[in-house]
């Protein structure tokens, strides 16, 4: 499993991950109500700065982990150019750009265990349900853990199945996507047992 957590140490590795959240949880809010390419540009050229102001590396390597976005931006705005809204289409394609962004920024300053906690926190109100806090909050940190070890095994998948095929990779690679997939989580669920399960 690999870490979100960037190596590089900024000045928002320090604040609180409550106060880091909230502040997403706010913006996501903010962008809701955007809907023009004037009224988004003020929000990408403050989440780019925020970027820029903790360092080249750091920003380069935030760029990095928004490449994996560009496929659904390119659907959007084929999508909105052939219904005659390019520009709308823009708007929702900066609008998620952003959004991801800014969560990306999160992740990379926030060490996982302090997310976990601030999730425990805000599911205590949930045991009245029945429901354990600290599964929901292990929960969400295995998706974020997993997410880009899935994505790099469906690109090392890609790679295979051109080195050998002219064609382009296709559905077929799902299948063992999936198994790998199930295989991962086969493996961490005999760990979190080993350890004393959940």
């Amino acid at each position: 499993m690999l870490t979100l957590t960037s190596p590089v140490e900024t000045r928002l590795h320090r604040l609180p991950a409550g106060a880091k959240l909230t502040a997403l949880a706010l913006a996501a809010v903010a962008l809701v109500p955007l809907d023009s390419l004037p009224l988004l540009a003020p929000a990408a050229l403050a989440t780019a700065l925020l970027y820029g102001a903790q360092g080249g590396a750091f920003a380069r390597h935030g760029l990095a982990l928004l490449r994996p976005l560009w496929p659904f931006l390119l659907i959007l705005a084929l999508w909105h150019g052939w219904t005659g809204e390019l520009a709308r289409g823009c708007a929702v394609a900066l609008k998620l750009l952003i959004a991801v962004a800014l969560a990306n920024l999160v992740t990379m300053t926030t060490r996982l265990d302090d997310m976990i906690a601030v999730l425990e926190r805000l599911a205590r109100p949930l045991q009245r349900l029945g429901l354990a806090p600290h599964v929901l909050a292990i929960s969400i940190a295995l998706v974020i853990r997993f997410t880009p070890v899935l994505l790099a095994r469906a690109e090392r998948l890609a790679e295979a199945w051109r080195a050998r095929s002219p064609r382009r990779p296709s559905w077929r690679i799902v299948a063992p996507l999936a198994l790998g997939a199930l295989d991962d989580a086969e493996q961490v669920a005999e760990a979190l047992r080993a350890r004393g399960g959940l």
